[in-house]
């Protein structure tokens, strides 16, 4: 890593090479279990293998690259038994919030959201991507709403580690539309401290939402494996 008075420059080359690659790795340009060199994505990016070196090992931390002494680095594989697992541990986190803000008056807390998800239909949003953020910040919001710091931060993580195919549940209209329906029916139950109904409602919500991306994901990775097979010929 660059230091001194060059440290800016290598960090923002750095952070441009780490966007690229995720969103390769996210849009399966870099198909999970394809591997690679330095010397490739230096050659590729048009820069030091510096920045590259320090952009790989970030996507290595946040689970995405694995790296082979000797051999270079790999997408990694995509385990959708770990996957459900961690989409399991989500219901028990988010359950548990809606169960505390169910004890309380929660209109105040989730103010900010009800003015996202409980807006009529021409207002709503329709971008893929955006929505996908908002709902990040739906869940995490539910979660952080509850008070427990601890359960904020493992929340967040799972959040991180999920995001790859999570977002592909917002690839269709239909999929958005259902999502507002369901966020606006969750946050109403929740303020009417209706605890079994948003208990329910919730883990109906992301249990479709398990299902739909793993369906998605896995037409995806079939998609881009014909494109790579008709690319080499």
């Amino acid at each position: 890593m660059n230091r001194g008075g060059g440290r800016g420059t290598g960090s923002k080359l750095a952070r441009s090479v780490y966007e690229q690659l995720r969103a390769d790795i996210f849009e399966f340009r870099l198909l999970p279990g394809e591997g690679f060199s330095e010397n490739e994505i230096a050659s590729r990016a048009r820069v030091s293998r510096t920045p590259v070196r320090e952009a790989l090992f970030r996507l290595e931390r946040d689970g995405y690259l694995e790296v082979y002494p000797k051999r270079g680095w790999r997408v990694r594989a995509l385990d959708f038994d770990a996957l459900d697992q961690l989409y399991d541990v989500r219901v028990i986190l988010e359950s548990e919030a809606v169960r505390k803000l169910c004890t309380g008056d929660a209109r105040e807390k989730l103010a900010a959201l009800a003015k996202v998800w409980l807006v009529e239909p021409r207002k709503r949003v329709t971008d893929g991507a955006r929505v996908a953020r908002l709902d990040e910040e739906f869940h995490a919001t539910l979660v952080a709403a509850a008070g427990n710091a601890e359960m904020a931060r493992i929340h967040r993580e799972i959040t991180e580690r999920i995001r790859i195919v999570r977002r592909l549940d917002f690839t269709h209209l239909e999929r958005i539309l259902f999502t507002y329906r369901e966020h606006a029916a969750i946050l109403r139950a929740i303020v009417s401290r209706r605890t079994a109904r948003a208990s329910a409602l919730l883990r109906a919500h992301i249990e479709t939402s398990k299902a739909e991306v793993r369906k998605i994901t896995v037409r995806r990775l079939q998609l881009a494996h014909l494109d790579a097979k008709a690319g080499a010929r």
